[in-house]
Parts: C-alpha cells; sequence; structure tokens
C-alpha cells in the first residue's frame, strides 16, 4: 500500500498556480483551485463529476444554464457537488478563495479549471 500526506496549508504557501493537482489515481484526483479577490474564474464544464470544499474565502457559486441556473453564497466549510459536464463557476469573489477539489473518476487528460 501507498500511502500520501499532505499539509493544505504547505501545498497552498507553494503553489505559484491557480490550480495545483496533487493525486491522481486511476479512480479519481485532488487538486487545490485558488481564485484572489476580483478575479474572473474561466472554468468550462469538466468530463468528471466533481466536489468542492471552500476552505477559505468568500465568493459566490452559479451552477446550470439558460433558466436552470443556481447562485449561492460559498465560504469556509462549504461543500459543493457538481456533476459531469454541468456549467459552473465562481463570481464576485472578495475575499481570497482556497479550494479543495476532488474529481471522479478521472479524466485521460490535463484540466484547466
Amino acid at each position: 500500500m501507498h500511502v500520501n500526506v499532505f499539509d493544505f496549508s504547505n501545498l497552498l504557501a507553494s503553489s505559484t498556480q491557480r490550480y495545483l493537482e496533487f493525486v491522481r489515481v486511476p479512480s479519481f484526483s485532488v487538486g487545490i483551485y485558488v481564485l484572489d479577490a476580483g478575479d474572473v474564474d474561466k472554468q468550462i464544464p469538466h468530463s468528471e463529476d466533481e466536489v468542492y470544499y471552500v476552505a477559505s474565502g468568500q465568493a459566490k457559486m452559479k451552477v446550470g444554464t439558460g433558466n436552470d441556473v443556481r447562485s449561492f453564497n460559498v465560504g469556509p466549510g462549504t461543500i459543493i457537488f457538481v456533476p459531469a459536464r454541468e456549467d459552473h463557476l465562481f463570481y464576485d469573489i472578495t475575499e481570497r478563495l482556497a479550494v479543495l477539489v476532488f474529481f471522479g473518476p478521472k479524466d485521460s487528460g490535463q484540466r484547466a479549471v
């Protein structure tokens, strides 16, 4: 068995990227997504289901398209499930957002979060 232990604070502090993937196995992947206050989230729908855990920050999230759009506030402790291929993005980011992101099952290519 191969076990890894990660320190979220250290990963966050050392990352210079908007998205830092730190686990990729056949069944899922995990990364940290960071958006600064005022940033524009340019996500496009992903081919995988995903779960967001907001570790810190304040923003709103929009999920859906057309007449079926749901918007809600997010902050520390918010957990969001977004099905594969669903439109979604963070907006009105008022405080630096640090989000733990779980994708599963993993896709075969690189992703742009």
